[in-house]
């Protein structure tokens, strides 16, 4: 078998959940499970850590469908809700959670002829999704008049810039926030990831975890509060050939890399069929043996190579590590120009993935 995988580690994402709780323990953290759970498997996670959470966030109705239809009964809150009556009647046959963000959507579940468990999002800022922050008591009494809600709404908002420590722009929301909630004996929900890591002030009734579960920090590198996070997913690929060539020569399509000097060239069985991502340019690093080597070339819908030149140790059959415990994601993803967040979500349905701790 080819040697390309996914090792994933449950045990890594639950101490990373559990820091998290740690961080805010006056609030319930949900985890947040959408896009496959960033890559590392949707069910798989889901499952490490429904016994330790009040409830699951996903993205869209159809990952909250498969989750109920593989068995998960934990409570689950679709993020970006739903768009027509049909969804509203599939997500209160389900028994799920719905985010709330617009007039239409009210028709909708009007129209659908049953009442929802629901949160109601506020724009207090991002200007992506969300009733005017101001409107909020009056949308809360519509929705409890026409008797559209099963149970207290939560009323939530997503910050813009939180991965800023210190950022003016959140300052300006959390006041939008506070003032438009003010007197609405509900809960709150206002922190992601970065928020839970360097805004204490945002933590409220419900904190959203998602991309600190899979073990890096969404803000800027070295910021104390990333540290006791773990990598949860090492994404490593087999070495399959070695060869030599003469400085002039060049490696792979368009000829892009061109040796300086004699030079060692090592393949390695990934590509950007596999997620790996085809601009990553020359000097992108990957982990082998203990040392760190630079991608040499365009990557290949199966296949990278890399510069193995002073690398005497290594062989055919070698491990490389793209990114994980011991090459993190953000330093691949600073040499590519990307985010974290993109290239483990970009890992394909090819890569068999391997769970420790299941």
């Amino acid at each position: 078998m080819r040697g390309t995988r996914a090792v994933i580690d449950l045990a890594a994402i639950r101490a990373n959940y559990r820091y998290a709780c740690e961080l805010a323990p006056a609030a319930r953290t949900m985890p947040v499970i959408k896009a496959n759970a960033y890559g590392h498997g949707m069910l798989e996670v889901a499952n490490a850590l429904a016994p330790l959470a009040p409830a699951l966030a996903v993205a869209i109705l159809e990952e909250a469908v498969s989750l109920r239809e593989a068995g998960v009964t934990s409570p689950v809150l679709v993020l970006e809700g739903v768009h027509d009556a049909a969804g509203f009647a599939e997500a209160r046959v389900r028994d799920l959670t719905v985010m709330l963000h617009d007039a239409e959507q009210i028709s909708a579940l009007a129209a659908s002829g049953v009442p929802v468990k629901a949160w109601i999002k506020l724009d207090t800022g991002m200007h992506r999704l969300g009733f005017p922050a101001a409107d909020a008591g009056r949308v809360v009494d519509d929705l409890t008049h026409r008797g559209l809600l099963v149970d207290k709404p939560v009323l939530c908002t997503h910050l813009a810039c939180a991965d800023e420590p210190g950022n003016t722009h959140t300052r300006a929301q959390l006041r939008a926030f506070a003032a438009a909630t003010r007197g609405l004996d509900l809960p709150r929900s206002i922190s992601n990831s970065a928020a839970i890591l360097a805004w204490p002030e945002s933590h409220a009734d419900w904190n959203r975890a998602g991309y600190m579960l899979y073990g890096d920090s969404p803000l800027p590198g070295g910021h104390p509060a990333g540290e006791p996070l773990r990598p949860a997913m090492r994404f490593e690929a087999e070495l399959i050939a070695l060869r030599e060539i003469a400085a002039g020569e060049s490696v792979g399509y368009g000829a892009r890399w061109t040796a300086e000097q004699p030079a060692v060239i090592g393949t390695v069985a990934v590509g950007y069929g596999d997620g790996y991502p085809r601009h990553a340019p020359d000097g992108t690093p990957v982990f082998v043996n203990g040392r760190i080597a630079p991608l040499a070339g365009v990557v290949s819908m199966d296949m990278i190579t890399i510069d193995l030149t002073g690398h005497d140790d290594v062989s055919v059959g070698d491990t490389v590590e793209l990114w994980g415990d011991r090459l993190p994601i953000q330093k691949v993803a600073a040499a590519v120009g990307t985010i974290g967040y993109e290239l483990m979500t970009r890992v394909s349905e090819r890569v068999p993935k391997l769970y420790l701790n299941g």
